[in-house]
């Protein structure tokens, strides 16, 4: 039997995580490849609104300090760097790369890969004639109604393509949508040579990109169950797992790290964000998670084996993004005494005033936070009892701009000529966003075709 280990880290569960997590996870023990999870179908759309401002933008920046930051590791090891940092600008993230590496005197030392096929945008004309409707996956609606106002299309690809990368003889695989599993199922998949039809195998994978795909989320960060006793989270471990070629494997972390790796804290993440376990579908395989077994072998080592996978579903899921309007939302703070009263007059002044000014919208919200906005109205010992403060949160929704831009002159004037003992000043300066709203759709994976190619 092949008792080789593979070992994979993941270093960012998103756009914004930590900076340093990456180099403490190249420099802290052992370790095969960094993966780094950047994107969320709300990131997809900041990405977009970026690109639109800048041609040159569209892609996670953080991807120029984490590599920089790990080259001496990555270099003397060996290590290797998976990360969907593309975005929706994949080419120019691979260029900000190599400019990176030029002015550190490393682009001859280190190749870069790019696996590109994930961006429909181009496509979607040839796509909808060609029958392919892309409805929506909670309305059933076409595509084709919002068609004149979107802005993005890319589908989730698998691992091959970032498998291959690998095969080039990559040091840096760059891509932008894939599933976020994948990100750990190429390596795994490369390393032990796994075919499209060893499906254990790659749902077990999948299993592993999972649970690390978030980061710390897996190693006490986020963790619902006795969070107080989470160690050391400010010196947190990000989480690893140590693959082996059945794809059975074990999660851990760096010896001396904080958190905690646990039966509790890896439970939390597999099932976060997976609708029905029987069927975990990605590009790859359709993974069941009700046949994952679970063990704590020793302090901060958890195996996991026993997954079981089916064919994929022969489908590939669409992340789309089209404009739908805008809006704005200003914030002020009301303190004891009487905080909550005070608010719900403050919101009712606001609306009165929209209403005598003719302003009437699409969406119109109030929420004040800290007395149930979150969790629904107070009970127990604390129903009825005055909050020592609250934040009035008043948003508006509507496809004219102006009158949106007009919302946002109204809610400074309370501090003056509204209710007592306001603060937060500058919250009330509203502010005019235009909304990407989200399309999700399924689209046939026989017409996607991701491709692997180095960057010279």
């Amino acid at each position: 039997m092949n008792s080789r280990v593979v070992r994979v880290g993941g270093g960012s569960g998103m756009w914004g995580d930590d900076l340093d997590a990456p180099r403490r996870l190249v420099e802290g023990g052992p370790l095969d490849y960094l993966i780094l999870d950047y994107l969320a179908e709300v990131t997809m759309s900041v990405l977009q609104r970026q690109k639109d401002r800048d041609p040159a933008a569209g892609y996670a920046r953080d991807i120029i300090g984490a590599v920089e930051s790990v080259l001496p590791a990555l270099i003397a090891k060996k290590i290797k760097v998976v990360a969907n940092a593309g975005g929706v600008n994949p080419r120019e993230c691979a260029d900000a790369v190599l400019a990176m590496l030029d002015k550190v005197g490393a682009r001859g030392t280190v190749k870069v890969a790019l696996v590109s096929g994930d961006d429909l945008l181009a496509r979607i004309d040839e796509l909808l004639a060609a029958g392919h409707e892309l409805r929506h996956m909670d309305s059933g609606a076409p595509l084709s109604e919002v068609r004149a106002r979107l802005v993005s299309a890319n589908a989730y690809i698998g691992s091959a393509a970032l498998a291959d990368a690998l095969a080039l003889g990559a040091d840096v695989v760059l891509c932008g949508r894939c599933n976020d599993a994948a990100l750990a199922v190429a390596p795994l998949r490369h390393e032990f040579g796994w075919k499209a039809t060893d499906l254990d195998q790659l749902a077990s994978a999948t299993v592993a990109g999972h649970v690390i795909e978030c980061g710390a989320q897996a190693t006490g960060g986020n963790c619902s169950y006795d969070w107080h006793t989470i160690p050391d989270l400010a010196n947190v471990g990000y989480p690893i797992v140590e693959v082996q070629a059945d794809g059975s494997f074990v999660v851990t972390k760096h010896a001396g790290t904080g958190g905690r790796v646990s039966r509790q804290t890896v439970s939390e993440q597999l099932v976060y964000e997976i609708g029905d376990p029987r069927a975990y579908i990605t590009a790859d395989v359709v993974s069941d998670f009700t046949t994952i077994q679970i063990a704590e072998l020793a302090p901060d080592r958890v195996a996991i084996s026993g997954v079981h996978g089916r064919a994929p579903t022969g489908k590939l899921k669409v992340s789309a993004a089209y404009r739908d309007g805008f809006k704005a939302v200003g914030t002020l703070v009301y303190a004891w005494p009487d905080a909550r009263a005070k608010a719900e007059a403050a919101a009712g002044i606001l609306r009165a005033r929209l209403d005598r000014l003719g302003l009437q919208f699409e969406q119109l919200f109030t929420e004040i936070i800290g007395a149930g906005a979150t969790h629904g109205p107070l009970a127990g010992p604390d129903a009825g009892r005055d909050a020592p403060e609250v934040q009035l949160r008043f948003g508006v929704r509507d496809a004219d701009r102006k009158k949106v831009e007009r919302f946002t002159r109204e809610v400074a004037p309370l501090v003056l000529n509204g209710p007592p003992s306001v603060t937060g000043y500058f919250g009330a300066r509203a502010k005019v966003e235009e909304i990407l709203a989200y399309w999700p759709a399924l689209i046939d994976a026989s017409v996607v075709t991701p491709r692997a190619e180095l960057v010279p």
